[in-house]
């Protein structure tokens, strides 16, 4: 049996419901705060942007909070310099499912493989289910 692998993550922002507003494709052993870097990070002032414990980088979360005045609510490891109060973990896990949430709506929608012969033919393939699974959640609200 034959297997391929085109070494390529997502990093996809998403609004509180789950519809995906941004997203960029980054080299698979990239990590994901230099990957965020790479998102256009096109949203309101005064949003908060929440994300998963891999994104801790508080260099960054200042540089945000500054420039664009963007809160950045990263969920912390339990060694962080900066702990939450309870109530902000809380917060925190809950908009994580969802985003976990949206990540299996869009997996549920790929099929058993995805075939494509060429890397910007993948591309072009995960664009579309991102695309597809944006356009079901607005035709559902």
């Amino acid at each position: 049996m034959r297997r391929y692998f085109y070494g390529v993550k997502v990093q996809v922002l998403t609004t509180a419901s789950g519809i995906p507003v941004e997203f960029c494709f980054v080299p698979e052993n990239e990590s994901d705060v230099q990957a965020l870097k790479k998102l256009p990070m096109t949203v309101a002032p005064e949003s908060s942007i929440f994300a998963d414990s891999a994104y801790t980088d508080y260099g960054i979360e200042d540089d945000i909070m500054d420039a664009d005045a963007i809160r950045m609510m990263v969920h912390r490891k339990s060694n962080s310099k900066r702990s939450d109060l309870p109530q902000i973990v809380y917060l925190k896990n809950c908009m994580r499912k969802r985003i976990e949430t949206t990540f299996s709506e869009v997996k549920g929608l790929f099929l058993r493989k995805i075939h494509a012969v060429t890397f910007k033919g993948f591309l072009l393939k995960l664009l579309l289910f991102i695309m597809a699974i944006t356009l079901n959640k607005l035709t559902d609200n």
